[in-house]
């Protein structure tokens, strides 16, 4: 486990070598998480957790950054008072090549199937 650490901050996030696949796919198997997931490979850089509009409270939203940090697909620094949040993209792609490119791209084609926003 690597610790992001700023004074009285401190959050922790497993090492490439510590993710596990069932924590992934644990991860991405709920709908708010898969939409954060989305955001921020469109976004393809950090963003701020305020940046996400999500129908759920801000002790739901908090949980499922919570599980993709702890999951390992995303990592999360605090810069001054906002929390920045990116893809641990090229440590899913290292070790479970095209597991989140098929994800996305099966979200982009459930969206459409189904007329979602």
């Amino acid at each position: 486990m690597t610790t992001t650490t700023t004074p009285s901050r401190t959050l922790d996030h497993p090492t490439r070598d510590q993710i596990r696949l069932e924590h992934v796919l644990h991860a991405l198997s709920d709908p708010m998480r898969l939409r954060i997931v989305r955001s921020l490979a469109e976004a393809d850089e950090e963003l701020s957790c305020s940046a996400f509009a999500l129908p759920v409270s801000k002790s739901t939203t908090t949980h499922h950054f919570r599980v993709l940090r702890e999951s390992g697909v995303v990592g999360q620094t605090y810069r001054g008072t906002a929390k920045m949040s990116g893809l641990r993209r090229s440590d899913l792609d290292a070790l479970f090549p095209g597991l989140l490119d098929h994800v996305l791209r099966a979200v982009d084609r459930q969206t459409a199937r189904l007329g979602e926003g």
